[in-house]
């Protein structure tokens, strides 16, 4: 987990106070609902510029910060990948 997703996440934890957050940190323990969920997510898209598959909108992904830190990195690259392949079919 970077130091930039740690930030996000942890800025919607209410229950954190101050602890580390940890890639084994159960979201719903420190105060993870669903709207905060929601607003996590958004979060997520602006900050790191990839969308969640709808398959990963899903308990499994947001229970813990390991969790959703892989999910994320799942997404980023297959968006980069999705943007290698256009840039390489539109001839540029």
């Amino acid at each position: 987990m970077d130091r930039e997703f740690v930030e996000v996440v942890s800025s919607h934890l209410p229950f954190l106070n101050g602890r580390t957050l940890t890639a084994s940190s159960s979201l719903r323990e420190l105060g993870l609902d669903s709207m905060r969920s929601i607003d996590l997510l958004f979060a997520l898209e602006d900050t790191f510029g990839a969308s969640l598959p709808d398959e990963d909108l899903n308990d499994a992904t947001f229970a813990t910060a390991g969790s959703l830190w892989q999910a994320l990195n799942a997404a980023r690259t297959a968006a980069g990948a999705a943007g290698t392949a256009e840039t390489a079919g539109s001839g540029t």
